[in-house]
């Protein structure tokens, strides 16, 4: 082998190298995506999105026009899929995914739900047809800049949570509502039929949803019964007990989820367990249970 075929053979080489580093290369995305899931009601909210970032300039009203159709992030449309039926701003949305689009302005945003998740960045092609619902919100201002943006769902309770979107120093809020009473307890109807029955969590329902009370305590009564040794059951019971105003109960009751917590050492509960005894104890004494029925 001459000289000449041993350099254009280290050359070769040297460029196939290169070339297969090049192809590994990895840089970070410009944009970088993100998917979130929130357990919300008897479902989830699951949306998947990329994120911009500000990196210096000027957002809203700038790199997204007042007034102009957005597609709520970057690259492919942003995604929210709801597994339960809700309410965005008291209108109604089916189970199912859609995609986010937005029109900013500086006193209010319109947020718009669309059918068709591979429109993207093209808005001149958005088509009515496609629209399941547009509502009107009004952004707020924060007091520091968010660099990259952001979608968050927030202060979620059992029924409502907030949508919102977030970047440079305005915040947009959007709420979201979903109707569980009747579907738990149609469910609770059905499953205290059967021999297996949940008291435990029936009884826990009805006492932190106003429903009637005196059938949370039979049920919980039940409960114990199934499981004597259970100091979260024991805690329910005194609750109930207390917001029936039985204080007399509720201090028995409490004072065995203290000394079954205890014994399991579980702080948290000990510590709850001598609240509950503390508040009975505070109520006026009765010598007869006043017992208040909640609604049904």
């Amino acid at each position: 082998m001459n000289k000449f075929t041993v350099i254009a053979s280290a050359i070769a080489l040297s460029l196939a190298t290169l070339t297969s580093q090049a192809q590994t290369l990895k840089t970070p995305a410009p944009s970088t995506s993100q998917s979130i899931k929130q357990a919300f009601g008897l479902g989830d909210i699951t949306i998947d999105y990329s994120r911009p970032s500000a990196k210096g300039r000027a957002i809203f009203g700038d790199v997204v026009p007042f007034g102009k159709m957005w597609r709520t992030g970057a690259n492919a449309a942003t995604k929210i899929t709801f597994s339960d039926d809700v309410q965005v701003e008291g209108k109604a949305v089916k189970a199912g995914s859609y995609a986010i689009y937005t029109i900013p302005n500086k006193d209010s945003w319109e947020v718009i739900l669309y059918s068709d998740l591979t429109m993207g960045g093209n808005t001149s092609n958005f088509k009515a047809e496609n629209e399941v619902i547009r509502v009107m919100v009004k952004p707020m201002m924060l007091s520091n800049a968010v660099e990259t943006f952001t979608i968050d769902v927030a202060d979620v309770t059992a029924t409502t949570a907030t949508l919102e979107f977030i970047w440079e120093k305005t915040s947009v809020p959007v709420k979201i509502t979903t109707e569980i009473d009747s579907k738990v307890m149609k469910t609770i109807e059905s499953t205290m039929a059967v021999d297996s029955r949940p008291y435990f969590q029936a009884a826990t329902y009805y006492y932190e949803n106003g429903k009637d009370l005196n059938q949370a305590l039979v049920w919980i009564n039940k409960a114990v019964e199934q499981n004597p040794k259970a100091f979260w059951v024991v805690m329910m019971k005194a609750r109930i007990e207390l917001k029936l105003n039985d204080s007399k109960a509720a201090i028995a009751s409490g004072e065995k989820t203290v000394a079954m917590a205890t014994e399991a050492k579980n702080d948290d509960y000990v510590k709850m367990a001598n609240q509950l005894i503390a508040d009975a104890k505070a109520m006026p004494n009765t010598d007869t249970k006043t017992k208040t029925k909640s609604k049904k």
